[in-house]
């Protein structure tokens, strides 16, 4: 089978995966099967055990997962393994396990360990092939999987956790849908380590085991098919001193080093005024809406953030599906009236129609006035595709750039698994603010009100942030966003300085009626600092994460995709370009000699896009932007 061919198979595979089976963590879809007898097209194989284990320093997660599959057909198997993965975390290693031999996988140009695996197989060696599918999801092929045996898997990946009020939490999602079979065994451990001290440790889905020393703390758990399969979810309040500032850093002798810096104003300035601002609330009324009790859930949403607007605020309401509905032509004030006004408004919404996504964004801009020092947010709720007027993403996120208002902060909310997450992430990241998205089991009503709870009190505005003498490159985000209630700034870069920094000043201002800053004194950026050696996988994944947005952006040009191989390359992560290769002590790959008896050339980068003929249709759900 030729590599075309069996990437064209990869593919295929993905395409046939439901909404819910891609949320299980971590599947077997087998390419060919005569003696399978699984569930229906496209199920996994059998999982006989799911472990894990985490390491929470600060708040930033390393999880190393196990996952053993069985094979219950009386022939070996090729397969393809996928694995979605938590926002902005990056996979660190990846192993398969050939009997008790374990053969850890190393980072190569993506086209070279494809032809190194395809070459392996046809000489019937173990081989394992992790490579980048599309956002937040990996593919590994898999080979052999022994007739009436077992294929263990492993992968470790790393993250930054959310700080919501100052409660983190972390998440290890098991899955649901027709794909995801009965997991045997699932257990987890996780080891909490915080600087500054832990307060209350829980978990709301599982009945944990909690073991404190100081301040560590380790959280078990074990369940057996029989329990309700449900995702694992862990939340741990910190001291309120933990919250405010942590830092971490890494450098070897003589090179750069690298910096994560996690930035959240203490809480008593919530006691005091939040200022004005200005709000503008667009929701999707198409007919997709009225599916699952979708439109009602939305409507309360809306109603606990028009409630929760301060009387000293703006704010307008648009619904859209094929033609936009303004409540008003302009702001109106959030006074006791004007709130009355929303709630009415928002109880006689209705979902028909089609979506126009580029219509209503364009509209939802016009609202806002062209000057002004209020802080601005357009919030922006959608449960589809855009089906009518503009179409083409690219447009409708140059027609949005054109449009935009100065400060103007936009949050995306993307309702169910039949949205453009493309499109939702980079109008919402190229406008300040951020894109979330609610699954169908999660309760749309409780994360939609959780987020205007927020939004509704922002901290920090137009933030300007000072590292002293620090001499810093490559920080990311590029631009520094809002602080709302409860939440923190995450920051990641690079630094160089040519000596020992041990009492670097940081000072975090903003505007916050009147402008207000904090003080970070006596913070240390060495020249020496090996503890945390994920601090540079994290840069680098965020580097490669924006070089990834300006190919998408603007087309592929051998400088971009270079530095993402060569990033992929030297800091182990799996990118369009890299793949984790996993072989045998001792395997060769057998050079083709097609080429006039030269060499073949090494392809340093694939294409995006698939060399299948005829491209099967995207997957639905959260992983289909990539198409």
């Amino acid at each position: 089978m030729t590599p075309i061919r069996r990437l064209c198979i990869a593919l295929a595979a993905l395409a046939i995966l439901p909404a819910g089976g891609l949320r299980a963590q971590g599947i077997i879809i087998p390419d060919r099967c005569d003696d399978c007898r699984l569930p229906g097209r496209g199920a996994g194989l059998p999982v006989e055990s799911i472990t894990f284990e985490t390491t929470v320093e600060g708040q930033v997660a390393t999880t190393h997962v196990t996952q053993v599959f069985r094979n219950e057909t009386r022939q070996v198997l090729e397969g393809t393994y996928f694995f979605p993965l938590p926002d902005d975390a990056s996979i660190s290693e990846f192993a398969i396990w050939d009997g008790d031999r374990r053969l850890a996988g190393e980072v190569r140009p993506r086209e070279e360990a494809r032809r190194i695996y395809e070459d392996i197989v046809r000489r019937v060696r173990d081989p394992g092939l992790l490579e980048y599918a599309g956002p937040n999801l990996f593919q590994a092929r898999i080979f052999p999987i022994p007739a009436r045996g077992t294929k263990k898997l492993e992968l470790t990946y790393t993250q930054v956790l959310r700080a919501e009020n100052g409660t983190v939490g972390y998440r290890y999602p098991l899955g649901t849908g027709r794909n995801a079979a009965p997991v045997e065994r699932f257990a987890g451990r996780v080891t909490l380590r915080a600087g500054g001290g832990l307060r209350s440790i829980y978990s709301p889905t599982h009945e944990v085991d909690v073991r404190r020393t100081g301040d560590r703390a380790t959280v078990s758990f074990e369940q057996d098919a029989r329990r309700e399969r449900r995702d694992f979810a862990l939340f741990y309040a910190l001291d309120r001193s933990d919250v405010a500032m942590s830092l971490f850093t890494y450098r070897e002798p003589g090179k750069d080093g690298y910096f994560l810096l996690l930035l959240s104003p203490s809480d008593d300035q919530a006691r005091r005024e939040y200022p004005a601002k200005d709000v503008v609330f667009v929701v999707d009324v198409s007919g997709s809406m009225e599916e699952t009790g979708k439109m009602e859930k939305a409507r309360r949403a809306l109603t606990y953030g028009v409630r929760g607007l301060n009387p000293a605020d703006r704010f307008n309401i648009i619904a859209f599906s094929g033609e936009t509905r303004l409540m008003e032509s302009g702001l109106i004030a959030a006074d006791e009236a004007g709130r009355r006004r929303g709630t009415e408004f928002v109880e006689g919404l209705r979902a028909r129609g089609g979506t126009n996504i580029n219509d209503a964004l364009l509209e939802a801009m016009q609202q806002f006035p062209r000057t002004g020092d209020r802080p601005r947010l357009l919030v922006f709720m959608t449960d589809g595709l855009p089906t009518v007027g503009e179409q083409d993403v690219e447009r409708i996120v140059r027609n949005v750039s054109q449009a935009r208002r100065d400060g103007l902060r936009l949050f995306t909310f993307g309702v169910g698994y039949d949205v453009n997450t493309r499109l939702l992430d980079r109008v919402a990241a190229e406008n300040g603010g951020t894109a979330d998205y609610v699954a169908p089991e999660e309760d749309l009503e409780v994360k939609v009100s959780t987020f205007f709870d927020k939004v509704n009190h922002p901290v920090l505005t137009n933030l300007a942030l000072d590292l002293g003498e620090v001499r810093t490159d490559l920080v990311y985000p590029r631009a520094l966003p809002d602080l709302f209630k409860g939440t923190q700034l995450a920051l990641v870069g690079r630094y160089r300085n040519e000596r020992d920094l041990a009492s670097v000043t940081i000072r975090l201002s903003g505007e916050a009626s009147p402008r207000r800053t904090y003080t970070y004194p006596n913070v240390r950026f060495p020249l020496r600092d090996e503890r945390h050696d994920w601090v540079p996988r994290l840069w680098a994944t965020r580097r490669v994460g924006w070089l990834m947005e300006q190919i998408r952006s603007h087309g592929e040009n051998r400088e971009l995709v270079q530095e993402v191989t060569d990033l992929g390359t030297r800091f182990g992560i799996v990118t369009p370009y890299t793949s984790f290769l996993a072989l045998e002590p001792g395997a060769q790959a057998v050079q083709p000699q097609d080429f006039g008896g030269r060499p073949r050339p090494r392809v340093q980068g694939a294409p995006l896009s698939s060399p299948c003929s005829l491209r099967p249709p995207c997957p639905r759900g959260r992983w289909r932007s990539w198409c």
